[in-house]
């Protein structure tokens, strides 16, 4: 547990019913794996892996990757504050898709009230999707959309804009673009893109943190592990007990030191 410098903190849904897991996992170059499985998303549960983890180590810390969870945020910040915190890039595109998605939604139904024709339909991935990772069918619905000018389309093209935030080399340069771009944002009369641009501005420091550490990190990592570890819980079948799926998630994530001759764990 020593010489670890940055972690990556998430949470996942285990249960119906909102029984979520806080996963907190190890993301820097010398090694990646899960160091903590707590029942429940709450400053209580986070609060344990710190006091597990102890002070002198939480102290090594140079960077912490999370979303904007506030029970995350206040325990981040009184355990250990020498850490770069980061709002990672995987969650910030989370938050504009979810505000494209809500657009389109809404845009839909409206459409289809005013008995206009139904262009958004079937158009979700188009506009979700990164433009590599779209089929030719998914391609050919997106050069047809923005040619309408749709609140979702308007919605679209902000997202896709603030793509170019990734590319900037220096934290002054993505300041600038920060602010320009959330102007536009707040001058959209999009209210769920609105919401977002509202969001990056309480939150900048945080944000313009991910341009503040030598290796660019991003929660991108946690959530692949949190892939893993859905997959490893659909497998275990019947396992309902928080005990039994920790056990199987530190066999399956963990890297636990094994001797030479052991079982595997799905």
């Amino acid at each position: 547990m020593d010489n670890i410098n940055a972690i990556g903190i998430d949470e996942i849904q285990y249960l119906k019913g909102h029984k979520y897991l806080t996963l907190v996992f190890q993301i820097d170059t010398a090694c990646k794996r899960l160091l903590f499985v707590g029942q429940n998303r709450c400053a209580k549960t986070l609060l344990r892996f710190f006091i597990d983890f102890g002070k002198e180590r939480s102290g090594k810390l140079k960077a912490i990757c999370s979303d904007l969870w506030k029970p995350y945020l206040k325990v981040v910040k009184r355990k250990a504050p020498k850490a770069i915190h980061i709002l990672d890039r995987f969650h910030v595109m989370k938050y504009l898709n979810d505000a494209v998605d809500q657009t389109r939604r809404a845009e839909t139904a409206q459409l289809k009230r005013d008995g206009y024709e139904p262009i958004l339909e079937k158009s979700r991935w188009c506009l979700l999707k990164n433009k590599k990772n779209q089929k030719t069918s998914q391609l050919a619905k997106l050069r047809e959309l923005v040619q309408y000018n749709l609140k979702t389309v308007r919605c679209y093209l902000l997202k896709e804009a603030f793509q170019h935030f990734w590319t900037y080399k220096t934290r002054w340069g993505a300041e600038r673009f920060l602010k320009t771009w959330t102007t536009r944002a707040m001058r959209s009369r999009l209210p769920e893109m609105k919401k977002v641009a509202k969001r990056l501005r309480k939150h900048q420091e945080l944000l313009l943190n991910y341009f503040s550490v030598k290796e660019r990190l991003s929660n991108g990592i946690v959530e692949g592990f949190n892939l893993k570890a859905k997959l490893t819980m659909r497998k275990s079948f019947g396992f309902r007990t928080f005990k039994s799926i920790e056990v199987a998630l530190y066999h399956t994530l963990g890297k636990l030191p094994e001797p030479p001759i052991t079982h595997r764990f799905y």
